[in-house]
């Protein structure tokens, strides 16, 4: 490791591969609210976040695990489970106000037709403007889950459902 004076030890989030602190100066610079995805290996989390001078704020946000109580029994790490969480997302945050967000999926390395970009088309599907391009997005068959099981279209249609009568 290099030592001396001239030497510049790099933020700890940064060394630990967390934080492209380049990509998050951008993104905060357009002071647009951000739907930040983030995927762990049982969970997905989708949170609409704005900018204020004193810190980030949560505006909308929805998990995996929420789907339980709409009756979800599958995977929450699926690619239908992450549509349904955008879905759930993208209608919190429309009825907190927000029309307009852009895609912040942080240092995770993005795959098309993944759970990362299956997210973003549920928030789509609730009306939200979030940027992006339609190659990205899963087919229309992954997101219903035919390629996992048969069963798991109901109850992917069953849960949007009960998310739409909210």
């Amino acid at each position: 490791m290099a030592t001396g004076p001239r030497y510049r030890v790099a933020f700890r989030r940064r060394r630990e591969n967390r934080t492209d602190y380049y990509a998050r100066r951008k993104l905060l610079a357009s002071q647009e609210p951000r739907a930040v995805v983030r995927r762990s290996n049982k969970n997905v989390a989708v949170q609409f976040i704005g900018f204020d001078m004193a810190g980030d704020v949560v505006e909308a946000s929805a998990t995996t695990r929420e789907l339980k109580k709409y009756g979800w029994e599958h995977s929450c790490s699926s690619i239908p489970a992450a549509y349904l969480v955008g879905y759930l997302a993208g209608r919190r945050a429309a009825k907190a106000g927000i029309e307009y967000a852009v895609l912040d999926i942080g240092m995770q390395a993005p795959k098309h037709g993944g759970v990362l970009f299956s997210a973003v088309k549920g928030m789509a599907d609730a009306g939200l403007e979030v940027p992006h391009s339609e190659a990205v997005l899963p087919s229309e068959d992954r997101i219903l889950g035919k390629h996992i099981d048969a069963a798991i279209e109901a109850a992917v249609n069953s849960v949007k459902k009960k998310v739409e009568a909210e």
